[in-house]
């Protein structure tokens, strides 16, 4: 059976991509983009799409294929995006039925799939099939307000709530905030993952969590990443 983790978030500048990217490496899934804006999970691997000849994800669309996942040494297999996926004119239940096909066709027993902030067919119908759907939010006013958007259109779903870049002392109000955005409802909160400042200035491609050894300033990030993996884990038995 092919576990699907969706990462999505209502707002962008959450650290959605990073998270995917870690998670995706630690549990050796097949990483799936459905970003069509730059600074995703694809540049992150090192992929261009303007050096390519094809546009790999439209060709399998339009041809009716399971797109193929490029390999790399440190980093997840990925399923790159493309700039185009804005205009594909695809309905979310014909995206749920796209992805679902692919999962199965991969032969990996995780796929993640990062999807582009906000409301879109692709990302709905990503979520509408998932066994779990992370959303990092940011323990700041505007990512909370994203979240609560979220948490009130989408508690049905199988909802879990990531503190991202939490800061060494969290703050107080926008922690009572997030508990009770979940109160009442059957959406969780799973563990936190800590600020590292260095981890918006990083170059390379190779993830976090898959160097060894560990560089020492990012291990804490690292630690949650490996904790969020096995809490997903828990949460699909």
């Amino acid at each position: 059976m092919v576990n699907i983790c969706v990462v999505a978030s209502r707002k962008g500048g959450v650290g959605k991509s990073t998270v995917a990217y870690e998670l995706a490496a630690v549990l050796d899934a097949v990483l799936l983009d459905l970003e069509w804006d730059g600074g995703g999970v694809s540049s992150t691997w090192g992929y261009r799409h303007e050096g390519r000849a094809t546009d790999a994800l439209l060709s399998a669309i339009e041809r009716d294929r399971t797109p193929r996942f490029l390999k790399g040494f440190r980093k997840p297999h990925l399923v790159p995006g493309s700039p185009d996926l804005v205009d594909v004119g695809l309905s979310s239940e014909d995206w749920a039925d796209l992805i679902d096909r692919w999962a199965g066709g991969w032969g990996s027993e995780w796929v993640v799939v990062d999807t582009h902030p906000g409301a879109s067919a692709p990302t709905h119908g990503a979520m509408s099939i998932a066994n779990v759907i992370l959303s990092p939010t940011g323990l700041r006013t505007n990512d909370l307000n994203g979240t609560e958007q979220l948490v009130r259109e989408m508690a049905d779903y199988p909802l879990v709530l990531v503190p991202n870049m939490v800061p060494r002392i969290p703050p107080a109000a926008e922690v009572k905030r997030l508990g009770a955005i979940v109160d009442q409802t059957p959406v969780r909160v799973g563990p936190p993952i800590p600020y590292v400042s260095k981890i918006g200035t990083r170059k390379r491609r190779m993830a976090m969590s898959a160097e060894d050894p560990t560089p020492k300033a990012f291990q804490g990030a690292v630690d949650a990443y490996r904790e969020l993996a096995d809490y997903v884990k828990e949460y699909v038995k």
